[in-house]
This record gives structure tokens, C-alpha cells and sequence, in this order.
């Protein structure tokens, strides 16, 4: 990993840290054999959680490359958990004919009042585990190879002072028109790196904020609230870093990364839930001071028929930045309950 060599200063103008922070805490998966990583673990247990939602066509080649390269191959993973996202399809039963654990997202701490989104998911995964080192994989890869898991793990089995690793990787976007090789991350570039750069400039230097694929140690993942929704991976990363620092996290280039792309409404309720998160985390830390709270409801429109031709109606969707509170406080207080 490199910087452009002609904006040298300026790169580190955005931050005094990032310019060595990125040569030490960067890597590529090749350079993580499985063997090796086998023989780091020491009694280190890992699980890998996948939230799917209607994932049927993937999960369960991801959950079968897992099984044969890291679990039957070798023993570098220990437990392989999907957390069925109120699916409406088959993936509950695909997941779990190939080999995993499958748990509804809403049967895991079922005293508690059901909340939608992947953050979500994501937190009853981690709940569902017993791992010291829990890895995150989406559900809706096409190309997954077992590299992303094990790439992943290297800097944290190796190096007791990484607490988080993100992974990035080339995002090809396909559309009918072709395939453009770096048109995806759209969310990334157009909001989530620009409010980071300003706010958070020491995390300039990760090249996939929002990434879906990353890992960390459990006592450190229980230790951070998890926004329910799209926002989760961003408020990680601040919450990282504002309690441990930047040299607790690093990243790992998994190679390229195919998937099912959102349109783009999707993508705009995803980058105001994102967006909803940022100024959260800026009220949090005391580096905003806001008259007025911003409101809540985006806007949509899509495309309508009427009797005079096509009109467009206004959707309206709350982006509010709920989440759940770290886990650790959760399970003791159902620990006292008992």
C-alpha cells in the first residue's frame, strides 16, 4: 500500500498519523498462509458470521468454501454462523444444508424488542459466537475465495496489538453497458470518504470505510454500541479509534469483490443512514454543536401511473441512527436478571 509519491505533503497534512500509519498496518491476503495462521492461534478461537437476507443464489457456496479451506483443510476456523435477516427465500435452508449454523436474527436475545438492518444482524452474530476473533463476510458475494477469511485474521493472530482489521479490495460495477473495473463503492466515494476526511481525517487512509468483510477480537466488538443499520461499519470505525486509537486497526487487501449492486434509491437511504451515523458519532464526541438535531425522514421519489400519465410519488423512510448498545453491558444485565 502507497501513497501517490507528488502529494506527499498534503497527505499527511490530512493527518500526522496516516502516513505511517499506512505502510504498518496494511497488508494483502497473500501474505497470510492458512498453515501459518494454524500455528499462530494458540488456543485462539475464531468464528465467522454471515447476515443474510434473501441470499439464497450465494450463502451457501460461501459457507461451503469456508468449510473445506479453513475448517476441513485446515483448523483455522472454528465456527461458521448465518444469521437468517428475515429472509422471504430459501437461505435459511441453503446455509444450513451446507454446513452452517443458522439463527433467525430475531430468536437470538429474544427478551429483547426486535430492530431491522444489518447492524442488527451483525450484533445478534455476535451474540449467537463464542469466538475470541469473530470475522464478518457478507452473504451476497460471487467470487468469494476462503483468502477474505484468512486475510483477515492474519494481522489479528499475529499481532496482539490489532484490535479491528477492515478488508478492501477492487469493486467492479456491471452494468448493461459493461463493466466498469473501479465503478463500484459509490457510497464510499461519494459520502462516507469526504464527511471522513473532514471529521476523522486519521482514518483517510482506509481505502474501503464501509466495507462489508472485517474482523476483531470479541472483547473489543463487545465493547462498541452497533448501529442497526447501514451505518454500522462506519460508526465502528470511529468508535475504534476514539477508544483504542488508529494503531489498533488495520486492513487487508482481499483482491476484487463481486456482488449484487442496489439501485440508486437504495444507495440513498444507505447514505443517509450513514450520514444519520456521522453526525451522531460528531454529537457523541463533542465535535459538533448543533442548534437543532437534523431531521429524520428522507425524501424519495419513484416512478408512479396515474390516469394522466406517469407521475412520481414521495416515499418517506426514517433514517434515524438507532443501535444497540455494547453487548458486554447487555449480557450483564441479563446475567443480574438470572
Amino acid at each position: 500500500m502507497r501513497s501517490n509519491g507528488t502529494n506527499e505533503k498534503a497527505e499527511l497534512k490530512v493527518s500526522a498519523d496516516v502516513g505511517s500509519w499506512l505502510p504498518r498496518r496494511s497488508s494483502h491476503t497473500a501474505g497470510w498462509r492458512p498453515g501459518d495462521l494454524v500455528a499462530a492461534k494458540r488456543g485462539t478461537t475464531v468464528s465467522v458470521v454471515i447476515p443474510a437476507r434473501d441470499e439464497e443464489a450465494t450463502v451457501g457456496e460461501i459457507v461451503r468454501t469456508i468449510r473445506r479451506d479453513l475448517m476441513a483443510g485446515v483448523p483455522l476456523v472454528d465456527e461458521v454462523l448465518v444469521v437468517d435477516s428475515r429472509s422471504q427465500d430459501a437461505t435459511a435452508r441453503v446455509a444450513a444444508e451446507a454446513g452452517a449454523t443458522v439463527v433467525a436474527q430475531d430468536s437470538v436475545l429474544p427478551m429483547l424488542p426486535g430492530m431491522a438492518g444489518k447492524g442488527e444482524a451483525l450484533w445478534k452474530g455476535l451474540a449467537a459466537t463464542t469466538g475470541d476473533i469473530v470475522v464478518f463476510v457478507d452473504g451476497d458475494l460471487y467470487d468469494f475465495t476462503s483468502d477474505y477469511v484468512s486475510g483477515l485474521l492474519g494481522p489479528l493472530l499475529t499481532d496482539r496489538s490489532v484490535a479491528y482489521v477492515k478488508g478492501f479490495y477492487h469493486r467492479p460495477l456491471v452494468g448493461t453497458s459493461g463493466t466498469d473495473a473501479e465503478g463500484g463503492g459509490r457510497v464510499t466515494e461519494l459520502v462516507a470518504r469526504p464527511l471522513l476526511n473532514m471529521y476523522w481525517p486519521e482514518l483517510a487512509g482506509f481505502v474501503q470505510p464501509l466495507a462489508g468483510e472485517y474482523a476483531g477480537r470479541r472483547e473489543v466488538l463487545e465493547s462498541i454500541p452497533f448501529v442497526v443499520n447501514y451505518g454500522v461499519e462506519v460508526g465502528h470505525l470511529i468508535d475504534i479509534l476514539e477508544s483504542r486509537g488508529l494503531d489498533a486497526l488495520a486492513q487487508v487487501d482481499l483482491g476484487k469483490r463481486t456482488h449484487r449492486h442496489q439501485s440508486t434509491q437504495a444507495l440513498g437511504l444507505m447514505s443517509g443512514q450513514i450520514m444519520q451515523t456521522l453526525v451522531g458519532r460528531l454529537a457523541h464526541y463533542g465535535r459538533l454543536i448543533s442548534a437543532q438535531p437534523p431531521a429524520t425522514l428522507l425524501a424519495q421519489f419513484r416512478r408512479g401511473e396515474s390516469g394522466h400519465g406517469v407521475e412520481r410519488e414521495m416515499v418517506l423512510t426514517d433514517v434515524s441512527c438507532h443501535q444497540r448498545p455494547p453487548l458486554a453491558e447487555v449480557l450483564a444485565d441479563v446475567r443480574d436478571i438470572a
